[in-house]
Formats: C-alpha cells, sequence, structure tokens
C-alpha cells in the first residue's frame, strides 16, 4: 500500500509579534517552499518595524517537550534553531538534539535584531559553541554576529574569509557569513567548512528597508531546500535566490514605520507529497 508524506521542517525560535521574523518568518517561508512547518517556539517577544520592546524567555523544559513532541510524531527531515536567549535552553536543545542526530540543522545565532536590539545574553556564546556548533550541519551568522563570534572587527570579504576560518575552528562543521551589513552595490555571502572547501556567493543590494527577517528566512529557506532532498550548497544557493526575490517583490511596500517584512509569497509552492511504501 503507498502513502505520502510531506517534507516537514522544524523551526526552533522566537515569536515576532509583527510577523516579519523568527518562528512567524520561518513557517511562511517553509511553506511557501512547499514543506511543512512545525515549531518549538524559545521566546515571545513584543515587537514590531521599530524594534523590540520586550521579550518574554518560554521554560527550558516546555521548550525541549516542544521539540520533542514534533520529533517522535511528526519526524522532520531538517531542522532550524534561531534565537537561543540563555545558556540553559542551548543545553536543553543540544540534549534533545542529540537523540536525532541524523536530521541535519542549520543554525542562525540570532543575536542582533534589524533595529540593532541585541536578543541575547552577552555570556552566553561560549555555551553555543560548545554545545550548538557541533551538531549544527551549518551555522549562518550575519556580519555582526560572526564578529561577535570570532571576536574581531569585519569590514570587508577578507576579513570575512578569516572569520569564518576562526568559527570553524570552533567546532562546527560549515559557517555561512551573510555580508548584507557591508555596503556596496554587491553583496557577499562567504562559505568555509571543517574540509577546507571555500564557496563566495555573489547578489545584488537592493534599495529597500524592507530587510525584517532576511536571515531567518535564508536559513530557514535552506533548511526547507535540504528537506526537499538539496545538497547543502545547493540548498544555499537556492536559498539565496527565494530570499533575494523576496525582497526585490516586497521593496515597495509600507508595512509600519520602520524595517518592514519580504514578500515570502511571491511565488508560493504547492505542498509537497512524496510516496513512501508501508
Amino acid at each position: 500500500m503507498t502513502k505520502y508524506k510531506y517534507p516537514i521542517v522544524l523551526s526552533i525560535a522566537g515569536s515576532d509579534s509583527g510577523g516579519g521574523a523568527g518562528i512567524q518568518a520561518d513557517l511562511k517561508t517553509i511553506s511557501s517552499l512547499g514543506c511543512f512547518g512545525t515549531t518549538a517556539i524559545t521566546a515571545v517577544t513584543v515587537q514590531n518595524t521599530l524594534g523590540v520592546a520586550s521579550l518574554h524567555p518560554i521554560p527550558v523544559e516546555f521548550v525541549k517537550a516542544q521539540i520533542k513532541a514534533v520529533m517522535d510524531d511528526m519526524k522532520p527531515i531538517a531542522i532550524k534553531i534561531g534565537m537561543v536567549y540563555s545558556a540553559e535552553l542551548a543545553i536543553g536543545i543540544s540534549e534533545v538534539l542529540r537523540g536525532y542526530s541524523n536530521v541535519p540543522v542549520i543554525f542562525d545565532p540570532v543575536m542582533v535584531a534589524t533595529s540593532g536590539d541585541l536578543l541575547i545574553a552577552e555570556d552566553l556564546v561560549k555555551t553555543l559553541k560548545d554545545y550548538l556548533f557541533p551538531i549544527a550541519a551549518l551555522i549562518t551568522p550575519n556580519i555582526d554576529e560572526a564578529a561577535i563570534l570570532s571576536r574581531m572587527e569585519i569590514k570587508s570579504v577578507g576579513d570575512m574569509k578569516v572569520a569564518a576560518a576562526r568559527i570553524v575552528e570552533r567546532g562546527c562543521s560549515a559557517v555561512l557569513i551573510k555580508g548584507g551589513h557591508l555596503k556596496g552595490p554587491d553583496l557577499f555571502d562567504i562559505y568555509l567548512d571543517n574540509n577546507g572547501n571555500e564557496c563566495i556567493y555573489r547578489s545584488t543590494a537592493i534599495d529597500t528597508p524592507n530587510t525584517h527577517g532576511t536571515g531567518c528566512s535564508l536559513s530557514s529557506a535552506i533548511a526547507s531546500f535540504t528537506a526537499l532532498g538539496y545538497d547543502l550548497d545547493r540548498s544555499i544557493s537556492q536559498g539565496k535566490i527565494y530570499v533575494q526575490n523576496a525582497i526585490e517583490q516586497g521593496k515597495d511596500v509600507e508595512t509600519g514605520g520602520g524595517h518592514g517584512p519580504l514578500n515570502h509569497f511571491f511565488d508560493p509552492q504547492k505542498l509537497v507529497k512524496y510516496e513512501f511504501n508501508v
């Protein structure tokens, strides 16, 4: 008897009341790419396009229970991790996910919001490196986050390459440093893995304030393409194309008075079904 399944992606991240980033952006991205999104919410934020006003953490045991409930029953085939607000939570997530080591993890170490708000405790960085780096197939920091992780200033593509090497040395399998915060008509993202493979992804800068949730959307897009069966390089390439188009299609829309969201549903895909034999 033939039955069908959806490619399921789990997002472990914070909630954005403005709907542009975090869990909300992840679900929109995952859905628009034809996958089925599930969630484990780590924190609830009070925020809009102007910034983050407050953050309410979800108890660690409750976050762990959310993850386990989804993993044991629905069996996601890719995982995205976003905002991790404390060392205790990082350790808790690591403990749970070590029981599902065959599922690839894309870790977006959310530390600074588009508005400049710091979203994590300053003493958390070492714990992220010790507990979440080792279980991640890829981490995707932006320039500011990569500077924190590598403990260096990043002002050029050359600096990004040095920072990538430092981050990989900390014990992760691969890193993609996003260069969107550097000035210039062309943007460059730097990929480096622990086998020494390096790749530079180039894109064109889009003149718009509507970039809220770009990093969340990229990491969840990479996780989605991974769930669809793409290898990591193609998942990154296709994820970047998706986000570039989502920015382009939403660049002239006003949603609030600050950094607006992407247009996640510029070309939504049907929910994919694939066969499996019972």
